[in-house]
C-alpha cells in the first residue's frame, strides 16, 4: 500500500476543496493517505492571523494584494518568501512521519518547504506540487519538484518557463457531486430546494468562501442588466450576506453546504477568481463569466481561462448583458484548447509506484528524516 502524504493550507476553500478531493481518489486506488495543513505548523497562532490578514486584505485592500504578487514575481523577493515558507521545516517532516512513499503540496508555502526539506536531505521520497489556480505565479513553482501537476496547457507552459523540471496536464480534481442534471426535473426540483424562481433566469454570483472583491457591485449589475436574476452565495461573509438583504436582494445565502445542487438550479456562474468554482461550475454543466475580477491572481485565471476558450472575461458592465444572453445559448460545454481529462491521482500514484524500493528490502521507496542532517551539495 502506498503511503502518500497531502500538504494543503486553510486559506480560502480552493488549495483544501483540491487536497480533499485527490486524497478521496487516491484512497479509492488503494492508497494509504493523510493530509496535513501548512499553517497548523506555524508557531502559535501566527497561522490563523496569516488567515485573517489575508482575508482583511482582499476585503479591504484588494489591490495591494496585486501589488504583493507583483513583488513577489521579481526572483530576489521570491526567494525570501521561500525562505521563510521553509522555516516550519522540521514540524514538517515531523508531521509527515518518518517513512513515505509520495508527498503532494496543493499549496506554495507548502511546496517551498518540502523544496527547502529536499535541499537539505531530509526528503527522499518524490514529491508533487498541484497547482490549483489555471494561472502559474513564480511562488506557485520550484525546481525541487519531481512532477507539477497544471490544470492546462497554458499553465504547463508557464510553469516550465518558471523552472519546473517535469509538468503534466491533467483536470481539475472535481469532487463528483459537481454534475449536469440529469433532467429538467432535478433541475426544477434543486430550485425548490433553495425556493427559487422556476420561471427566470438565475445568474449564480459566486467570489470565493469569504465572498471577497465587487461582490455587492457584480450583483447590481447583474440585475441590471434584465438578462438574469442574481443569486448571491456569501460564504463566510455574513456582513455581506446582512448587508445584502437590507438592500432588497432576495435571493443570498450564506454558507452553502450542497453547493453541487445550487448550481444545477441556476444557468450561468458569475465568478471573479477563476480558481475551483469555474471548474466545478464547468463539470456542473453551467457556463461561467468572470466579472470584475479581482487584482492579482483573480485578473491573471481570467486572461487564461479567457485564451482557452472555457470562460469568458467581462470587461464592462455594457456588455455582461450580451455575454449572459451568450452564455445561455451556449451552455457549460466549451470546447478549449485548455481542457484535460488525465486524472490526476492516476499521475501521483503512476509517479509513487517508480520509485524504486530501499537497498534495505522493506519497500519503502521515501524517508522524511525529522532530526538535523547536514545540506548536500548542490550544483548551482
Amino acid at each position: 500500500m502506498q503511503r502518500i502524504r497531502i500538504v494543503s493550507a486553510g486559506i480560502g476553500a480552493g488549495h483544501d476543496g483540491a487536497a480533499r478531493e485527490l486524497a478521496r481518489r487516491l484512497r479509492r486506488r488503494g492508497c494509504a493517505v493523510r493530509c496535513h495543513d501548512y499553517l497548523t505548523l506555524l508557531p502559535g497562532r501566527l497561522g490563523q492571523l496569516v488567515s485573517r490578514g489575508y482575508r482583511y486584505q482582499l476585503q479591504v485592500a484588494p489591490r495591494s494584494y496585486g501589488w504583493l504578487l507583483r513583488v513577489l514575481g521579481w526572483r530576489p523577493a521570491a526567494r525570501l518568501a521561500a525562505g521563510l515558507s521553509a522555516l516550519v521545516g522540521r514540524r514538517l517532516a515531523r508531521a509527515l512521519g518518518s517513512e513515505v512513499d509520495l508527498v503532494v503540496s496543493t499549496h506554495p508555502a507548502a511546496s517551498h518547504c518540502l523544496a527547502a526539506l529536499r535541499r537539505r536531505g531530509r526528503l527522499t521520497a518524490p514529491f508533487v506540487e498541484y497547482l490549483t489556480d489555471p494561472s502559474v505565479h513564480r511562488m506557485a513553482v520550484t525546481r525541487r519538484a519531481d512532477l507539477t501537476i497544471a490544470p492546462n496547457k497554458i499553465a504547463a507552459e508557464q510553469a516550465a518557463r518558471l523552472g519546473a523540471r517535469r509538468v503534466e496536464v491533467a483536470a481539475q480534481a472535481i469532487a463528483p457531486g459537481f454534475r449536469p442534471a440529469r433532467a429538467q426535473g432535478e433541475r426544477r426540483r434543486a430550485r425548490a430546494l433553495f425556493r427559487l424562481p422556476h420561471d427566470q433566469r438565475l445568474a449564480l454570483v459566486l467570489c470565493g468562501s469569504w465572498a471577497v472583491g465587487a461582490v455587492e457591485q457584480i450583483a447590481r449589475d447583474v440585475a441590471a442588466s434584465r438578462a438574469a436574476r442574481p443569486v448571491v452565495v456569501c460564504g463566510h461573509n455574513e456582513e455581506l450576506r446582512r448587508r445584502l438583504a437590507r438592500a432588497g436582494h432576495g435571493d443570498v445565502f450564506g454558507w452553502v453546504d450542497n453547493m453541487p445542487e445550487l448550481m444545477r438550479a441556476c444557468d450561468v456562474v458569475v465568478q471573479n477568481a477563476g480558481g475551483l468554482t469555474a471548474g466545478e461550475a464547468l463539470a456542473s454543466g453551467v457556463p461561467v463569466i468572470t466579472y470584475r475580477c479581482l487584482p492579482g491572481h483573480g485578473r491573471a485565471n481570467a486572461a487564461v481561462l479567457d485564451r482557452t476558450g472555457l470562460v469568458r472575461w467581462v470587461r464592462t458592465p455594457s456588455t455582461l448583458a450580451h455575454a449572459l444572453t451568450s452564455a445561455f445559448s451556449v451552455g457549460g460545454v466549451v470546447d478549449g484548447h485548455g481542457s484535460a481529462t488525465t486524472d490526476p491521482a492516476e499521475l501521483i500514484q503512476r509517479l509513487a509506484r517508480s520509485q524504486p524500493a530501499d537497498r534495505g528490502g522493506r519497500g519503502v521507496r521515501g524517508r522524511v528524516r525529522v532530526g538535523r542532517a547536514r545540506p548536500p551539495r548542490v550544483a548551482r
